[in-house]
């Protein structure tokens, strides 16, 4: 290339330049009488801010054809897909295959389709997890989700404890444990945190793990995490206990009472919550004309009834003192 081919190439380059320059400028100056311009998204519209020109007209709005008077509403119409999550190994931001074998129109698909779908399903699912790490995380997610499930605890308490599970995983706290006995003591962990408590034997019932691991692998991953834990309050149980026994809002704020009471008096020290809440149900309801039998009161909290009869008659004795 010669060098005045370089040079007539160079100025064609900058008079397009120059020229692009200028439409822009006068697209945003108002052709009339030089004023800005504004867009009008109401109407579609884009005018003059001085003298009132329309200088275009039926414009195509680019946003949602919905409105939404807060961010929870706005949120729940968005259509950008779910929200990340901790309770997902990839945080929900990898693509999903559909189980069904149907088209974008709804037809049946062939059953050559079928089997090509079927194996990029089986592809897909090995991408996801990479590496040992990710197949760690999606195990314990899953069993997480499991337990949570069975014991009814809300989706808070399951992010917390994915969220645990993952600094655990991190900080390299699982060589030498179980999977299942981590994801469980994050469970535990997450659910008194959040002030859903459930006790160590409800979590044993439905976790693949025995009791003394739990209570070992929660108090290890507690003190390496530094979790700030209270101590379990007995009257976070009371309500759940007074629900699944059908019992009234009256019984539930007696058996507070009578907790409370207990505290005042120093009764509550070294006792096991579960036992105190159970026991201070079973004494409301008695004193509300709502009997129960200790033997349903010990199903549902998951404890004997000689320890329901021991707090029983320790609750009673602390109300008696406070009203003496």
């Amino acid at each position: 290339m010669t060098d005045t081919t370089i040079r007539r190439y160079t100025s064609e380059r900058e008079t397009e330049d120059e020229q692009t320059s200028e439409q822009e400028e006068e697209s945003l100056v108002c052709p009339e009488c030089g004023g800005s311009l504004v867009s009008d998204s109401e109407r579609g519209e884009t005018v003059c801010e001085d003298c009132g020109l329309v200088v275009e007209e039926d414009e195509i709005d680019p946003g949602p054809e919905w409105r939404a008077f807060d961010s929870k509403e706005k949120d729940e119409k968005s259509r950008v897909g779910a929200p990340t999550t901790n309770m997902m190994h990839d945080k929900g931001l990898s693509t999903n295959i559909g189980w069904q074998d149907k088209d974008a129109y709804g037809n049946s698909l062939s059953s050559r389709q079928r089997e090509k779908m079927q194996r990029l399903r089986t592809w897909n699912e090995r991408f996801r997890t990479r590496d040992s790490k990710e197949r760690n995380l999606k195990q314990a997610l899953g069993e997480i989700d499991r337990m949570a499930s069975a014991l009814g605890l809300p989706e808070n308490v399951r992010e917390t404890a994915s969220v645990i599970y993952r600094r655990a995983l991190d900080e390299d706290l699982l060589p030498g444990r179980s999977i299942e006995g981590v994801s469980t003591a994050s469970l535990y962990a997450a659910a008194r945190q959040a002030g859903t408590p459930r006790s160590l034997d409800e979590i044993a019932n439905v976790s693949r793990v025995g009791k003394d691991e739990i209570a070992r692998t929660y108090r290890y991953v507690v003190r390496e995490l530094s979790l700030e834990i209270q101590p379990a309050d007995p009257e976070s149980y009371v309500p759940r206990f007074a629900s699944d026994l059908d019992l009234s809002e009256e019984v539930e704020r007696r058996a507070r009472q009578l907790l409370k009471n207990a505290k005042e008096e120093g009764v509550h020290s070294g006792k096991s919550p579960v036992g105190l809440a159970a026991a201070a149900v079973y004494a409301a309801s008695l004193l509300t004309n709502e009997k129960v039998t200790q033997s349903e009161v010990s199903e549902v909290a998951n404890i004997s009834e000689v320890t329901i009869r021991n707090r029983y008659h320790e609750l009673l004795e602390a109300e008696d003192s406070v009203h003496v």
